[in-house]
């Protein structure tokens, strides 16, 4: 029998180029080398146009023959990334998808692909959640995969993930580990030969357990309740926010050992962020907004520095109040070096109140001759 090299010469010597090159696709798709396949398909594309079989850098193809190779070679990507995509073999199929610019195919390959599908899930979390080709999906697949440890250390590391990627992670996380702690303080209670319903919730379980507050033992990785229940103050109001004090709840009840050191104005750590959490939720709002005005009034700006004043500004913004926030943004921050303060800008928030009066103060305090004229132009305006 005929070696694949006896017949492509034998084609050759008859001088059929076009018959070589498609015998030469077949035995490729045949031995599933689909790399070698890309090139060959471009290869049957440049003998059709009449153009040299070997290319060797840069090269002048006459422009009525470059568009109809340019599609032939983003053809050849798609039918390449396809074949590998068919026997999940993500990280092959990306940079052909990559390369035409084309996210589609691999975002519907990343949705099927399950955590226990070793190989293919690690090539989905790469591919989808550290690549931003299906974030979402990436991340989910990691948090099922690896756990929440990873998670939180992945998520940790996405520092420039849009903020409604960001949210979805953080929902994730919130969820994963109030599942993981409701099952624990079910375990717990199921111990103790107690009936309980199936459904009950976290408040319950902890009023029901009754375990003395500060006793040093935790059902949970205090490290993950720490890093969740802050992330969780990121988030608008959800559902996500109500598990989330569920988390805090039963962080007050540990030991102080046990709680990590976090700076003003969430030095009580749980009981702060659950009043934080609270006030997003519109739940006991004007004593969450004095808690932490006192704290912004208490500060000290020499040794504390001006965090818990951004907070309460952030805050106030974050809830609709924002010509509050701008009157504490100037009672607090007018002297604050704009460019480390995490709050939002004061220009942006004269903007949206469409009152730059404020803007023009602060301006003058600071000695700021370009936001204290750009401020007068727009009252002018306004």
């Amino acid at each position: 029998m005929n070696s694949i090299y006896d017949e492509l010469e034998e084609l050759l010597r008859r001088h059929q180029p076009i018959q070589a090159v498609e015998r030469l696709c077949q035995a490729l798709r045949e031995r599933e080398d689909y790399h070698a396949l890309f090139y060959a398909l471009v290869l049957a594309k440049r003998v059709e146009l009449g153009l040299p079989a070997v290319h060797i850098g840069s090269e002048n193809i006459p422009a009525e023959k470059l568009g109809p190779y340019e599609d032939a070679i983003r053809e050849a990507a798609r039918t390449v990334g396809r074949l590998f995509l068919e026997r999940n073999d993500l990280a092959s199929a990306w940079p052909y998808f990559r390369m035409i610019g084309e996210h589609e195919p691999m975002v519907a390959a990343i949705e099927r692909i399950e955590p226990t599908q070793d190989e293919a899930a690690q090539q989905a979390i790469e591919i989808g959640f550290h690549e931003g080709v299906h974030p979402r999906r990436g991340f989910d697949l990691l948090l099922a995969r690896y756990g929440i440890c990873s998670a939180i250390t992945a998520l940790g590391q996405a520092f420039h993930m849009p903020q409604d990627v960001r949210d979805h992670c953080v929902k994730r996380l919130i969820r994963a580990l109030h599942t993981e702690l409701r099952e624990r303080l079910k375990a717990e209670l199921a111990d103790r030969g107690e009936q309980f319903a199936e459904d009950i919730p976290i408040p319950e379980l902890i009023q029901r357990l009754n375990w003395p507050e500060g006793e040093e033992f935790y059902h949970v990785d205090v490290s993950h309740l720490g890093a969740v229940t802050q992330y969780s103050l990121q988030l608008p109001p959800c559902e996500e926010l109500e598990l989330a004090l569920d988390l805090c709840l039963y962080g007050e009840r540990l030991s102080p050992r046990f709680r990590y050191h976090t700076d003003p104005p969430f030095e009580d750590q749980y009981r702060d962020y659950a009043i934080y959490l609270k006030v997003l939720l519109g739940r006991d709002v004007e004593a969450g907004i004095e808690h932490f005005r006192a704290k912004a009034e208490a500060a000290d700006p020499e040794n504390v520095g001006t965090y818990p004043a951004q907070v309460l500004v952030t805050l106030l913004d974050r809830i609709g109040r924002t010509r509050e926030a701008i009157a504490a943004y100037c009672r607090y921050l007018a002297q604050a070096d704009q460019r480390h303060l995490s709050c939002p800008p004061l220009v942006e928030m004269c903007q949206r109140v469409g009152d730059y009066a404020p803007l023009v103060d602060v301006a003058l305090r600071r000695g700021d001759l370009v936001n204290y004229t750009a401020g007068l132009i727009q009252m002018q305006k306004s």
